[in-house]
Formats: C-alpha cells, sequence, structure tokens
C-alpha cells in the first residue's frame, strides 16, 4: 500500500534548497503536499517558518509559483489567486496556501472563516508546530496544555500553557466545509492520500497536518517523524476526515501507547508532574469518548 502511494505522486522536486532547522516538520508537509499537485500549483505563504525559509534572496526555494502574503491574510490572498487566474481563462491549477498554527488558529482565522463561508476553490493547508517558532516558540492557539514557551514558562506556581489546544479540524468543519482532514507527517502516505482527495474536490479543502519542530519540542532531529507519529499513537492526536456532513475516523489505536512517554521525550514536557500528565490523559480519553460516538470508522 506504501509504495502505491508513494508511487502515485510526482518524482519531482517542487520545495527544495530551503533554509529550514534539520528536521524540520513542516518543510515535510510543504515538499509531500507540493509533489501531489504538482507544476501548476500556485502556492501563498503568510509569515511564518516556511517563507523564512523558502524566500532567501535571490534564491526561491519554490519551483512554481509563489508568494508571500500578509500574516493574517493567507485565505483571502489565496481568494485572489484562485479569481484572478480563473479571470484569465486558466483552469489547470491549485491554489494552495501553507500557513503555522499562529497563523491559522490566531492571526489568520477570519480571513479562513470567510474563505470557507465563500467555499473558494482552495486547499488551506495548516502545518502545526504548536507555537510561533519562526519568532522564538511562542504560544499560540495549537500549543498544547502543559507545553513550555517563552511566553508560558514552566515555573513553581504555572507549569507551562494552561490553556487546551483549539480544535481548527471542527471549528473548519463547523462551516460545513466541503473538506477537512486532520494529517501527521508521521503518517505520511495517509497525508499524500488525503491531498489527493483534496485536490479532486470543488469547493475549500482543510487540512490540519501536525509538523513537529525539533528546536521548539525539545527533540532530536532525526526523531520528527518518529514523536510524528507517536502523538497519533497515544491518542493525543487524531486522523479524521469531515466531508457531506459527516466525521470519519482514518486510524484507531488497538490500545493506546504511553502518553507519559511521548511526553516525557520532549524537552518542552520535561517540567510535568505526574498530575500534570493524569490532566492530560484524562483529556485524551474524553476526547476520544466523544470520536467514538460521533465519527464513522
Amino acid at each position: 500500500m506504501a509504495n502505491k502511494v508513494a508511487e502515485s505522486i510526482s518524482r519531482e522536486e517542487f520545495f527544495y534548497g530551503h533554509k529550514a532547522c534539520a528536521g524540520c516538520g513542516g518543510s515535510l508537509a510543504v515538499r509531500a503536499a507540493l509533489k501531489v499537485l504538482g507544476p501548476n500549483a500556485v502556492s501563498v505563504l503568510p509569515a511564518g517558518c516556511m517563507s523564512a525559509v523558502g524566500f532567501n534572496f535571490p534564491q526561491l526555494c519554490f519551483s512554481n509559483n509563489s508568494i508571500i502574503s500578509t500574516f493574517a491574510g493567507t485565505a483571502s490572498m489565496l481568494t485572489g489567486v484562485e479569481a484572478g487566474l480563473r479571470a484569465r481563462g486558466y483552469k489547470d491549477f491549485t491554489a494552495v496556501g501553507f500557513a503555522g498554527d499562529g497563523g491559522t488558529a490566531d492571526i489568520g482565522i477570519q480571513a479562513l472563516s470567510g474563505a470557507i463561508d465563500r467555499n473558494d476553490n482552495i486547499i488551506y493547508i495548516c502545518y502545526d508546530n504548536e507555537a510561533y517558532m519562526n519568532t522564538g516558540i511562542q504560544k499560540s492557539g495549537l500549543t498544547p496544555f502543559g507545553a513550555k514557551t517563552t511566553t508560558t514558562p514552566a515555573g513553581k506556581n504555572i507549569h507551562g500553557n494552561i490553556r487546551p489546544k483549539k480544535n481548527m479540524f471542527e471549528i473548519a468543519a463547523a462551516h460545513d466545509i466541503p473538506y477537512a482532514a486532520t494529517a501527521s507527517v508521521g503518517y505520511i502516505y495517509d497525508f499524500i492520500q488525503k491531498m489527493q482527495k483534496a485536490s479532486q474536490i470543488q469547493g475549500t479543502k482543510y487540512i490540519h497536518v501536525i509538523a513537529p519542530c525539533p528546536t521548539g519540542w525539545g527533540v532530536a532531529p532525526d526523531e520528527t517523524v518518529d514523536i510524528a507519529k507517536e502523538v497519533v499513537d497515544c491518542g493525543l492526536w487524531y486522523l479524521a476526515e469531515y466531508e457531506n456532513g459527516t466525521f470519519k475516523l482514518n486510524h484507531k489505536p488497538k490500545e493506546f501507547t504511553d502518553v507519559s512517554a511521548y511526553l516525557k521525550k520532549q524537552g518542552r514536557f520535561k517540567h510535568l508532574t505526574d498530575e500534570d500528565i493524569q490532566i492530560i490523559t484524562a483529556s485524551r480519553d474524553k476526547k476520544w469518548e466523544f470520536i467514538n460516538k460521533n465519527f464513522e470508522l
């Protein structure tokens, strides 16, 4: 199955020569997505890791047409790109946006909501490394509970971030979007298949892919894929789709791996107490109760 999926995408590279940190999960997500969409994809990227590492004058690390948007305007600029190309008679193209967690869940959520409401024919991809990594590892709306960042430090009284992670997948689905999905670079074949599916659907598509940042997460560069797989296997992230008003679970672990082991591997969670880990585990179990009741298998 894996070989069939790998063989279904282009052997050409559309994102290379960039200056991303070793082990960057975001660059892996962008590379795989563009290999699915091919040379006629037109990508829009706001301020963030991928624009910082991909647009280095005089070198452009995208071999297809790409542009940097305002931090808040990924989705609105995608609207303009799609409408402009269509107005000029182009048909064989895909307008795709790549925005980080802050540029999606915080700064860009209004423009994203508007694009979904208009049902613009675009693909919006959130590569989620769970903090504003490009500007110094500050908390975003997608930073998980307990994580240490420069704006949610771990001290004697407060153990990192005290707020839960926003559920952007369900927020997008609440708009009755044509297609939304979750993914992880630890399950890259699942991500590729969802990209292929999204490319064939008319209207707005939203894919939320977990893309670890070794620098911000405190893991070794060669552990990116493993830790992105483990977050799914321990149940703190799930692989699912929303389509035609229905939620569908794509992968259900037979038995969750140890949450504590996943957390303790990362520098951002080293400070957590047993009580903190119990809170995180209880939150996971509550979420999976909801999933089991409301998602199709």
